[in-house]
């Protein structure tokens, strides 16, 4: 009876420690006129189910530790009976050291999801095969979102999680739906993984690590030293915009920042003001107007 109760503990201490997403999820469908919508709360929670269950790394994470992620899904197109199109939003986020601050590590809309979905089949990830359009596209961004939020924790922590998302890629170039491939344009998933793993992005993923571990996780006891690495970190991003001007990858960093960055350094002195302006006109020139705020504040 002891060796079964420690048994049963062991298996519960490892399921406890074993799953790295806090994951919330929504599919709505304003779109659609339907009268049979219950395959999409179904599919809501498959989705939930799949992305909270999986096990996606070797390392074991506290509850704590769990990154927060949230999945919007808006269903534009009911193809036929289990087979839908529409849009893909994701945000995942961490939380800052000895605070109760998260700070947003992706925030990214992907508007080629098409996917068949049969309702009450369950979602299987095989690293191997790609079977399903719905679960490699899970699979994809939940490996982008885990390279970020190790890249966040140490410098380039994130490359295992980066490849396995191009091996998804790799793996989905005889799919015949869209977001593969590298001739459907230059903002899709293709493109996002060439960009993280090549060799010209390095500084804007050594950035990831000066900005939050450098910076963020020190300014709750040394606000002047903490926001300064973050000066320093983005210097960096201005190497990457310089070969590469609005590269893609750059606008989703900005994207996940550019309010967290205004916030920032709203309470900064005159001189660093203007320094880290004038760097975020260069090179993210798309939130301009949002800059100017940090001059204009007290």
């Amino acid at each position: 009876m002891r060796y079964l109760i420690i048994v049963l503990l062991f298996a519960l201490s490892t399921a406890v420690f074993s799953q790295e997403f806090q994951c919330a999820v929504q599919v709505v469908s304003p779109q659609v006129q339907s009268t049979n919508k219950k395959v999409f709360e179904t599919l809501q929670t498959a989705i939930m189910e799949f992305m909270n269950n999986q096990k996606w790394t070797n390392d074991k994470f506290a509850p704590e530790e769990r990154i927060d992620c949230n999945i919007m899904i808006n269903i534009s197109e009911v193809i036929s009976i289990d087979e839908f199109k529409g849009s893909f939003q994701i945000q995942a986020r961490r939380p800052v050291y000895n605070s109760n601050y998260y700070t947003v590590l992706f925030n990214h809309q992907d508007q080629d999801f098409h996917f068949k979905y049969v309702e009450f089949e369950p979602l299987i990830y095989n690293p191997n095969n790609f079977d399903s359009n719905l679960v490699a596209v899970l699979a994809y961004y939940a490996n982008i979102v885990l390279g970020l939020d190790y890249d966040s924790y140490k410098n380039s922590g994130g490359t295992p999680y980066f490849q396995e998302a191009e091996r998804i890629v790799n793996r989905a170039q005889s799919a015949r739906e869209a977001g593969w491939k590298s001739f459907e344009g230059q903002r899709n998933r293709y493109w996002l993984t060439e960009n993280i793993l090549n060799e010209y992005h390095r500084p804007l993923r050594q950035c990831m690590y000066q900005y939050h571990r450098k910076g963020l996780d020190r300014m709750s006891d040394k606000v002047e030293e903490g926001r300064a690495e973050i000066v320093k970190a983005l210097e960096l991003t201005r190497k990457v915009h310089r070969q590469r001007p609005s590269s893609f990858f750059t606008q989703v960093f900005f994207t996940s920042k550019s309010d967290e960055l205004v916030r920032i350094f709203e309470e900064s002195f005159s001189m660093e003001k203007g320094r880290v302006v004038e760097l975020l006109m260069e090179v993210d020139p798309a939130n301009n107007k949002k800059y100017e705020k940090i001059l204009s504040s007290n």
